[in-house]
């Protein structure tokens, strides 16, 4: 692991520089797609940064009301990139929020600029194994498979290599159906790449070894993905159908 990029005197967190990398990186997926089907670039950057801005102020305050213990020493933490500082449930809450309100009073289609959007997600989901690699995060159960890695004691599975593997085929596969018919209807893109993400956290949490386990022992994070995969395939068929009758109609 190497939480830290030492340049000189300078300390740079390497799990925050990571998350920079890859939101930069998806931002130029995401502007050529919105270029592509002739949207404005310029809309998708403003939703990223309030978004942004907004996720990280709420996550980073929630985190510091719920652990203030974290930041009574040095209150220089409150601007840190050490992704571990933050709360992500209340961060992406807060950016929901904001980033709805600015789509509303933009009068934006939803489903469009979440389709322009998903090349980010889909880059930013690498960007956060490679995140996770870097502060040993997601760590994965023992085991005694040779491709193991050595963390916090044991040797584990490298559920965060597993997690880049998973993300970077799930981008590869949102860029090539980005361009069949399929991604002519609005929202197809961004569900599809939702139910492959979800497929990919039920494998994943199959090997984590920080889990959150709820009663008899099921994981938590793999019911929310069961519930996000059978909600996508349930959009998806209703849309198959309705364009199946709509077809049978016409003929």
């Amino acid at each position: 692991m190497f939480p830290i990029i030492q340049v000189g005197p300078l300390a740079i967190q390497a799990p925050g520089l990571v998350l920079i990398a890859g939101l930069w990186l998806g931002l130029i997926l995401a502007e050529r797609r919105a270029r592509r089907i002739g949207a404005n670039p310029a809309d998708l950057y403003n939703l990223v940064f309030i978004g942004l801005i907004a996720g990280v102020i709420g996550a980073r305050l929630s985190y510091a009301a719920t652990f203030p213990d974290a930041f009574a020493g040095n209150l220089l933490n409150l601007v840190s990139l050490n992704p571990g500082l933050l709360d992500p449930f209340a961060g992406a809450l807060i950016a929901i929020v904001a980033t709805a309100i600015y789509l509303y009073r933009k009068h934006l289609p939803v489903w469009t600029t979440l389709d322009n959007l998903t090349p980010l997600f889909a880059v930013m989901a690498i960007a956060i194994g490679f995140s996770n690699l870097a502060s040993g995060n997601a760590f994965g159960i023992q085991t005694e498979q040779p491709w193991g890695i050595h963390l916090w004691g044991a040797t584990r599975h490298p559920t965060q290599v597993y997690e880049i593997i998973l993300a970077s085929l799930i981008l590869i596969a949102v860029l090539v159906i980005d361009k069949t018919l399929w991604s002519q209807t609005p929202g197809n893109t961004f569900i599809l790449f939702l139910a492959f993400t979800a497929l990919s956290r039920l494998f994943l949490e199959a090997f984590r070894g920080d889990s959150i386990l709820i009663a008899n022992g099921f994981r938590q994070a793999q019911l929310v993905a069961w519930l996000i995969l059978a909600v996508c395939l349930g959009i998806l068929g209703w849309r198959i159908s309705r364009n199946d009758r709509t077809q049978g109609a016409i003929e």
